[in-house]
Parts: structure tokens; sequence; C-alpha cells
């Protein structure tokens, strides 16, 4: 998507992949994109793009106005005028986790920025990644500080189930342990790492079913559970074309049911 996104796109949509979620919106544009000229693409390959990441941090929240900025409100407008449904932040910067009441401040935050999206027909969601279950605050995870304060109306989780693993996170447990909270999923294996890992943590995404995670074990139950949205995410490709993991993930996906 750096170098190609158009080319990219393309063959996504011709292996049958219909949905798609960036993480590239900067300076109001999406890949380099105009927000109205990446919508065009995207409807021009009959693709639909219902989610997106974009990190809110400490600047896109004015305190002393008890306000959004204007940047993080035009992420929020340019989000809904190319057709997403859903906002989510993915990443919560160590600034804003560093004792309980900075997060659980941040976490008002969070609830007023899912009434903004609602006013734009959207939802907030927020996407975690390993620290949220290995850093504890007064003797609580940090997930769990994050679910406990946050509107469930307001702020939606998207769940990454490869992520968390090596920090101690089991997608299952958590899902039982907060039912009807994850609308959104990263579907995602993993391996041992033969390196350092993603995220320093010893493990490798991989094609789906080849890993260690009990992947189909987990979107069914979130199906069961709420979960609408079930995005393929792999970033290690053991000697694969990523293209071509793509297409296998997309594969495995369809042999389970989701098509």
């Amino acid at each position: 998507m750096g170098k190609d996104p158009m080319g990219t796109l393309k063959q996504l949509a011709a292996m049958g992949y219909v949905y798609v979620e960036h993480a590239n919106y900067m300076n109001r544009t999406f890949y380099k994109y105009p927000v109205s000229d990446f919508k065009k693409l995207l409807d021009d390959l009959g693709l639909k793009m219902k989610s997106g990441h974009t990190v809110m941090g400490k600047n896109h929240w004015d305190e002393s106005k008890k306000d959004f900025t204007d940047a993080w409100k035009y992420t929020v407008e340019d989000a809904a005028a190319v057709g997403q449904e859903y906002v989510v932040s993915p990443w919560l910067d160590d600034s804003l986790r560093k004792t309980t009441d900075d997060l659980k401040r941040y976490m008002e935050v969070f609830n007023k920025c899912g009434e903004l999206c609602k006013k734009s027909g959207m939802k907030f969601g927020y996407h975690n990644h390993d620290f949220e279950f290995s850093q504890k605050l007064d003797g609580k995870l940090v997930y769990d500080i994050i679910l406990e304060n946050t509107d469930p109306s307001l702020v939606t989780q998207q769940i990454d189930i490869g992520n968390m693993y090596h920090a101690g996170g089991i997608a299952l447990d958590i899902m039982k342990q907060y039912p009807g909270r994850f609308e959104s999923m990263h579907v995602k294996d993993e391996i041992k790492s033969t390196g350092g890992g993603e995220m320093g943590g010893g493990y490798d995404s991989c094609v789906l079913g080849k890993g260690i995670i009990p992947v189909k074990e987990i979107v069914d139950l979130g199906r069961k559970s709420g979960t609408t949205l079930f995005i393929i995410e792999q970033e290690s490709y053991q000697g694969m074309a990523p293209l071509d993991s793509m297409k296998k993930d997309l594969e495995v996906m369809a042999m389970w049911g989701y098509k």
C-alpha cells in the first residue's frame, strides 16, 4: 500500500475481498489520495472501507476548551465522508497511562469521542496491542481499566487476538469476560519467532490456521456474541509474498464459513 495503493487494492478485490480497513490517514488524505479520490477508487473496485485506524492522542483534546482539536474533528469528518462506520484508535500513549487517574480521565475523552462519532453515524473504537495485558495500575490490568471506564454504547472494542498473546492475553477468556463488547476483530494467528518477534514479544503472525492461536474457535465465538467485522491481519510472512498470504488467509476464512 505504501508503494502502490491502487494496484494493491485491485489485487485484493480480485481475490474476493469486499471490505478493507485503512491505517494511513495523514494531512486529510488516505495513502496520499484526497478523501473524495480515495472513495472513488474504492467504489470503482467494489470495495467498502468500514473501518480505519488513526491514533487519537493527547494533541487531539484541548483540555482548556474541553473540546477536540480541529485535527481530530477533521479525522472524524473525513472518516464519515469516505464511508467508514468505525473510527478506531490503535494506541494509547504511555503518557496517558502513568496512573489510574490519568487513564480514567482519558477514558472520559474516549466516551466523548464516541458521542462525536455518533453525530456522524459512526462508532468510536479502541484496538489493543500487548501492553494492555502486561501493564498494571494499582494492581489492575490496563485493559480492565479501559473496559470498565468506557461506555459500551459509545466505545466499542476491536480485539486483536494475536497482539495480546505474548503478554498473557487469551482472547477466548477476555471475550467471555466482556461479552458483547467486541464488534470488530483483527483475525490473526501467531507462531514462535526465529528472531525477536513482532513488538519484541517472541512471536510473529502467520497464515491463519498455521499457528498456535485457536483462531476458528475465537471467530466462531465472536460471531455468536456480536462481532460483525472480521479483519484479517498478517504482518510477517515466512518467505511468502504478502499478497499471496492475504489470498491464503481469505481461503482459510471461506473454508471456515466466513465469506
